[in-house]
Protein backbone atom coordinates (compact mmCIF):
# COMPACT_ATOMS: atom_id res chain seq x y z
CA UNK A 1 0.00 0.00 0.00
CA UNK A 2 1.55 3.30 -1.11
CA UNK A 3 0.86 6.60 0.66
CA UNK A 4 0.71 10.18 -0.57
CA UNK A 5 3.73 12.41 0.11
CA UNK A 6 3.55 15.08 2.83
CA UNK A 7 4.83 18.61 2.78
CA UNK A 8 8.63 18.77 2.80
CA UNK A 9 10.16 19.50 6.18
CA UNK A 10 7.33 18.02 8.26
CA UNK A 11 9.35 14.92 9.15
CA UNK A 12 9.92 11.52 7.59
CA UNK A 13 6.71 10.21 6.06
CA UNK A 14 5.84 6.58 5.70
CA UNK A 15 5.84 6.04 1.97
CA UNK A 16 4.51 2.48 1.84
CA UNK A 17 3.48 -0.43 4.02
CA UNK A 18 3.22 -4.10 3.10
CA UNK A 19 3.22 -7.20 5.29
CA UNK A 20 6.73 -7.55 6.70
CA UNK A 21 8.02 -4.12 5.67
CA UNK A 22 7.65 -0.35 5.85
CA UNK A 23 9.30 2.16 3.47
CA UNK A 24 10.37 5.48 4.98
CA UNK A 25 12.41 8.06 3.05
CA UNK A 26 13.23 5.46 0.41
CA UNK A 27 14.57 2.88 2.88
CA UNK A 28 12.85 -0.45 3.57
CA UNK A 29 12.56 -1.52 7.22
CA UNK A 30 11.80 -5.14 8.07
CA UNK A 31 12.05 -4.95 11.85
CA UNK A 32 9.84 -3.13 14.33
CA UNK A 33 10.68 0.53 14.84
CA UNK A 34 9.85 3.76 16.61
CA UNK A 35 9.04 6.73 14.40
CA UNK A 36 8.50 10.39 15.33
CA UNK A 37 8.85 13.48 13.13
CA UNK A 38 12.39 14.04 14.42
CA UNK A 39 13.38 10.50 15.43
CA UNK A 40 13.63 7.00 13.98
CA UNK A 41 14.84 4.08 16.08
CA UNK A 42 15.39 0.82 14.23
CA UNK A 43 15.02 -2.58 15.87
CA UNK A 44 12.62 -1.34 18.56
CA UNK A 45 12.07 -4.84 19.85
CA UNK A 46 8.62 -6.42 19.80
CA UNK A 47 7.38 -8.00 16.59
CA UNK A 48 4.00 -8.84 18.17
CA UNK A 49 1.93 -7.72 21.17
CA UNK A 50 2.93 -10.81 23.19
CA UNK A 51 6.53 -9.48 23.14
CA UNK A 52 5.59 -5.92 24.22
CA UNK A 53 7.21 -5.04 27.57
CA UNK A 54 7.22 -1.92 29.79
CA UNK A 55 10.66 -0.92 28.49
CA UNK A 56 9.28 -0.79 24.94
CA UNK A 57 6.52 1.59 26.03
CA UNK A 58 9.04 3.69 28.02
CA UNK A 59 11.07 4.10 24.82
CA UNK A 60 7.96 5.50 23.10
CA UNK A 61 7.22 7.86 26.00
CA UNK A 62 10.78 9.22 25.88
CA UNK A 63 9.82 10.96 22.61
CA UNK A 64 7.54 13.32 24.58
CA UNK A 65 4.64 13.13 22.15
CA UNK A 66 1.01 14.17 22.54
CA UNK A 67 -0.20 11.03 20.79
CA UNK A 68 1.22 7.53 20.97
CA UNK A 69 0.26 5.01 18.30
CA UNK A 70 1.06 1.33 18.63
CA UNK A 71 0.82 -0.66 15.41
CA UNK A 72 0.31 -4.31 16.37
CA UNK A 73 1.15 -6.09 13.10
CA UNK A 74 -1.28 -7.53 10.57
CA UNK A 75 -4.19 -7.46 13.04
CA UNK A 76 -5.29 -5.11 15.78
CA UNK A 77 -4.45 -6.75 19.12
CA UNK A 78 -4.87 -4.86 22.36
CA UNK A 79 -1.99 -5.14 24.85
CA UNK A 80 -2.61 -5.23 28.58
CA UNK A 81 -3.80 -1.72 29.58
CA UNK A 82 -1.23 -1.65 32.42
CA UNK A 83 1.51 -1.43 29.77
CA UNK A 84 0.38 1.98 28.55
CA UNK A 85 -1.55 3.30 31.58
CA UNK A 86 1.32 5.65 32.48
CA UNK A 87 0.87 7.40 29.12
CA UNK A 88 -2.82 7.94 29.81
CA UNK A 89 -2.00 9.16 33.34
CA UNK A 90 0.16 11.89 31.77
CA UNK A 91 -2.53 12.99 29.32
CA UNK A 92 -0.95 11.31 26.30
CA UNK A 93 -3.48 9.88 23.87
CA UNK A 94 -2.92 6.20 23.05
CA UNK A 95 -4.23 4.50 19.93
CA UNK A 96 -3.86 0.79 19.26
CA UNK A 97 -4.38 -0.39 15.67
CA UNK A 98 -2.98 -2.75 13.06
CA UNK A 99 0.31 -1.55 11.61
CA UNK A 100 -1.15 -0.55 8.23
CA UNK A 101 -3.72 1.71 9.91
CA UNK A 102 -1.02 3.00 12.26
CA UNK A 103 1.13 4.01 9.28
CA UNK A 104 -1.74 5.95 7.66
CA UNK A 105 -2.71 7.59 10.96
CA UNK A 106 0.90 8.56 11.70
CA UNK A 107 1.18 10.39 8.36
CA UNK A 108 -2.12 12.21 8.87
CA UNK A 109 -1.38 13.36 12.42
CA UNK A 110 2.22 14.31 11.61
CA UNK A 111 0.93 16.32 8.63
CA UNK A 112 -1.20 18.32 11.09
CA UNK A 113 1.99 19.30 12.91
CA UNK A 114 1.10 17.45 16.11
CA UNK A 115 3.71 15.72 18.27
CA UNK A 116 3.26 12.03 17.56
CA UNK A 117 5.25 8.86 18.07
CA UNK A 118 4.50 5.46 16.57
CA UNK A 119 5.73 2.08 17.71
CA UNK A 120 5.30 -0.02 14.59
CA UNK A 121 5.49 -3.79 14.95
CA UNK A 122 6.62 -5.52 11.79
CA UNK A 123 5.98 -9.24 11.75
CA UNK A 124 8.38 -11.46 9.83
CA UNK A 125 6.85 -12.81 6.64
CA UNK A 126 7.54 -16.46 5.90
CA UNK A 127 8.47 -17.33 2.33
Amino acid sequence: MNFSPLEPGSGPAIQAYAPGQIRIAGKIYRRSLILAPDFLHENWGPSCVAELRPEHVRALLACEAQILIIGTGARQVFPEPALYACALDHGIGVEIMDTGAACRTYNLVMGEGRRIVAGLMIEAVSS
